[in-house]
């Protein structure tokens, strides 16, 4: 978001404005459950390389590495850090370009980890070559932050929305469907979109299924709607998602917000999504636009998309525990 990227940089009191709106509590009215505590702990900050970060994901390979990327015109690179924002290595995709990537994940397939960058991010819905990246993860015992490694794009899955081109900055896996899940940014309410893991080979690019929506997550009021500012007007707009390793459980970030939503056995992503989900504390950032879950599932992650931006960590509660299926 251009606009509100720029506003981002204004005096010190719009900050403090802008922090205030976003710890206010939903009105009774629209709210959905109770604040699960605790409140999440910042463990650190990202690198100075990561200065737009619009994605994290977990390693799938090793414990405590997280994978992140900037947003449009960065560096068709993509970062390892430590749980704390530590750089610990980067890899380039060659002959790719960074034209809007809005988010990552991770997931294990034919016995192999692979990273999936989301080139999906189309502000003004005009874009035809959307599509998401997906790339075999290094071996960690690689990686270092004095060079880079490089990878090719192992295959592509081109995007094509029923109705037209849409903005979206959230994207999660499910192997055991062979599905990615694609969730809509600047439509109300968001739209959930599914398209396969690895479509079949041939000229004709399959369309994204729509499969439901998201209207459970409350529209900013009529205070926070009077401010151009990501927790103001657009603290509603998903810029993350990602399901739990376990697939028990999905987190949706928004500028506002964190969001969790249960799912019961055997229960589909879209009934689970349509349901009504736990609100977390306030991530208390200014631009949150990346989040994931730990390799583990019991802690999740978010930072934003500011130079030096904050990386904090919700631990999940132990009494709910996830639901194996």
């Amino acid at each position: 978001m251009k606009t509100a990227r720029l506003l981002l940089f204004l005096t010190g009191l719009m900050a403090a404005l802008c922090w205030a709106v976003s710890s206010a509590p939903v009105s009774s009215a629209t709210k959905p459950a109770a604040v699960v505590p605790p409140p999440p702990v910042r463990v650190g900050t990202v690198p100075a390389v990561l200065n737009e970060a619009s994605g994290l994901a977990a390693s799938r390979r090793t414990d405590g590495l997280l994978w992140s990327h900037n947003d449009s015109g960065g560096e068709p690179v993509l970062y390892a850090l430590d749980e704390t924002g530590k750089l610990r290595g980067q890899l380039r995709l060659t002959g790719e370009h960074n034209i809007d990537w809005e988010d990552i994940a991770s997931f294990e397939f034919d016995g192999r980890a692979w990273l999936v960058v989301a080139d999906t991010g189309d502000n003004d819905a005009k874009r035809h070559d959307c599509s998401l990246l997906v790339v075999a993860e290094p071996d960690p015992a690689n990686l270092s932050p004095d060079h880079e490694l490089t990878a090719t794009v192992a295959w592509r899955v081109p995007i094509r929305y029923p109705g037209g081109p849409r903005d979206c900055e959230a994207v999660a896996v499910d192997t055991r469907e062979g599905k990615f899940y694609l969730l809509s940014k600047r439509t109300v309410p968001a739209e959930l979109y599914t398209l396969p893991l690895r479509p079949p080979g041939g000229t004709v690019v399959p369309a994204a299924t729509r499969v439901g929506q998201v209207t459970r997550i409350p529209l900013p009021d009529a205070q926070q709607n009077v401010l151009p500012i990501p927790t103001g007007r657009y603290r509603a707009e998903p810029t993350a998602m990602s399901y739990s390793p376990d697939g028990s459980v999905a987190v949706v970030l928004t500028y506002g917000d964190v969001w969790l939503f249960r799912r019961a056995p055997g229960q589909g992503w879209a009934d689970a999504l349509s349901g009504a989900p736990e609100q977390l504390a306030p991530h208390g950032l200014l631009q949150a636009e990346a989040a994931c879950f730990s390799r583990d599932g019991r802690a999740i992650f978010v930072t934003g998309e500011l130079p030096g931006a904050s990386l904090v960590r919700y631990e999940l509660p132990v009494a709910k525990p996830y639901i194996t299926r």
